[in-house]
């Protein structure tokens, strides 16, 4: 089974990416790498069910386990010491990835509190795009009664495209909900 944003891809978004920027090859077409969420728990260090149950709701909301991520440097004044747990991520690609930018894009985005769109100013100047969600409520996997402490989350989208320009027209043509 084919997610549907990777058949809108195939069938509708090369060509006009092709037409847009006159592209001599259909490899030059900008397309998903990969989809990064992170979720920094600064608090974890003290507790370590908050850790946990962030784990979970990543897996639920990804579909796959995440791993935890690691301090690199011992800070005094944030009573950080070297290789505490202070996060968690996932990394998907394939066919997970599509589902998930798919459900971002349909359902959990507009179930933010008075969306207008998202920052079209927040490309790294590469081609990528990040973006934070302030509270994992918006996801419908995530039941409210359930959830202990809220947290946000940090999505980075990594595409093959050169440009910010060429990345913006890729990720608008997926349908992604950029602020006018």
């Amino acid at each position: 089974m084919t997610s549907r944003l990777k058949e809108k891809y195939k069938n509708e978004v090369v060509g006009k990416l092709i037409e847009q920027f006159n592209y001599k090859n259909v490899m030059e077409v900008p397309k998903l790498e990969k989809i990064v969420i992170n979720v920094g728990l600064g608090e974890a260090k003290d507790n370590k069910n908050i850790l946990n149950a962030a784990k979970e709701e990543l897996a639920l909301i990804t579909g796959q386990y995440p791993i935890e991520l690691k301090a690199k440097k011992s800070v005094a004044n944030f009573k950080l010491r070297e290789g505490q747990t202070i996060g968690t991520k996932v990394t998907l690609r394939g066919e997970k990835m599509y589902d998930f930018l798919d459900k971002l894009i349909s359902i959990s985005l507009p179930r933010v509190r008075d969306f207008r769109g998202i920052n079209p100013n927040s490309f790294d100047g590469r081609g990528n795009y990040s973006l934070g969600i302030k509270e994992q409520l918006i996801f419908p996997e995530i039941k409210y009664d359930n959830v202990d402490f809220l947290h946000g989350m940090d999505i980075s989208i990594v595409t093959t495209a050169k440009t910010d320009e060429e990345a913006k027209a890729f990720l608008t043509l997926l349908g992604m909900p950029f602020r006018k």
